[in-house]
């Protein structure tokens, strides 16, 4: 399989300010999307609800571009699907994807677009983990699916040094716990990782910090950790695989990591900065001026989101085409 390069051209910087239709989304979210989200009640009915709505507008300004090839995988524990972007073919590489919304709402379907958009940029498949949801299962039922799902992509032939874990908001927790979990059991790492807007802090005291200096246009704090305490009811705060900590000496794999500069979990994507780097590790920060929670997964409604993505597929070459070098060195 050969990973695509994103050409030079294309890999503009981060811009300074946001685009007019990024503020205007911005605004819209705040008047509309924020006040909604707080209000609703955590329910079974308002959790349905918030599953719906939540769907359709992926659907709506993310959908999958067109001859995209989508194939489900149901095998024991592991639930996903298999997204290759128009020309993309499966091989022994691969992107393994973790969507996020706070452990509670979205799946592997919608995140179908976002994940086609990686597919057709990298030139690799996406494995996207539809792992069990709160409140129907709480912790530890998602990290242990992304683990066990992690381990069959290996063992179906796909070599740890050509993956990058990929995942946003409650997915970059998942995926700071599944590195962990690797070092830990000694299980080969991937090549890489990619986050977007990552959720990292499960109590939200950073996020309610930031939102002190500005206000978060989709969710408040408060609201937030509500969405999260259905997956960790019961659980203490500091407990080992909700409190994720990066100590000296464990070895992780490069991090690429993208935040908006108007959403509270920009305090999140700096904090697994500095303790990745604090611990010995790799970690590229990005934070876009006035984008809001995962923009890239909205490119119909979001102009940045394009070049965001170019940008994150450049790591991916990037990182893959340096383990695939050492690779070769040490056979």
């Amino acid at each position: 399989m050969v990973i695509q390069k994103v050409a030079e051209a294309e890999l503009r910087p981060v811009p300074r300010r946001p685009s007019p239709r990024a503020r205007l989304a911005a605004l819209l979210t705040a008047v509309g999307v924020r006040l909604f989200a707080s209000a609703l009640p955590l329910n079974r009915v308002g959790v349905w609800f918030m599953r719906r709505l939540v769907a359709t507008f992926m659907g709506l300004f993310g959908p999958p571009l067109r001859g995209t090839r989508v194939t489900p995988v149901r095998q024991g524990t592991v639930v996903g699907e298999w997204v290759c972007g128009p020309g993309v073919q499966r091989g022994n590489a691969a992107i393994f994807y973790l969507h996020g919304s706070g452990f509670v709402i979205c799946s592997a379907r919608t995140h179908r677009g976002l994940a086609s958009r990686l597919s057709h940029l990298t030139g690799l498949p996406v494995f996207t983990v539809d792992y069990r949801l709160a409140p129907e299962y709480p912790f530890p039922a998602a990290a242990d699916d992304i683990e066990q799902s992690y381990r069959w992509l290996l063992a179906e032939g796909v070599d740890a040094g050509q993956v990058v874990v990929a995942g946003d908001s409650a997915g970059g927790h998942l995926a700071l716990d599944l590195v962990l979990e690797n070092a830990r059991t000694q299980t080969p790492q991937p090549a890489g990782v990619v986050l977007f807007s990552p959720l990292i802090d499960l109590t939200f005291a950073r996020a309610q910090a930031q939102e002190r200096i500005r206000r978060d246009p989709m969710i408040s704090a408060a609201a937030a950790r509500k969405l999260i305490a259905l997956y960790t009811a019961g659980q203490p705060d500091d407990a080992p695989r909700l409190q994720l900590a990066h100590r000296a000496g464990t070895v992780l794999p490069p991090f690429f990591v993208q935040a908006g500069g108007a959403e509270m979990l920009s305090a999140d994507a700096r904090h697994l900065h500095q303790m990745v780097r604090d611990g010995g590790g790799s970690c590229e920060l990005e934070v876009w001026p006035g984008q809001m929670h995962v923009f890239q997964a909205l490119p119909l409604l979001i102009p940045e989101a394009g070049l965001a993505l170019r940008r994150a597929a450049a790591f991916v070459a990037d990182v893959m085409t340096r383990s695939a070098n050492t690779a070769d060195k040490v056979s």
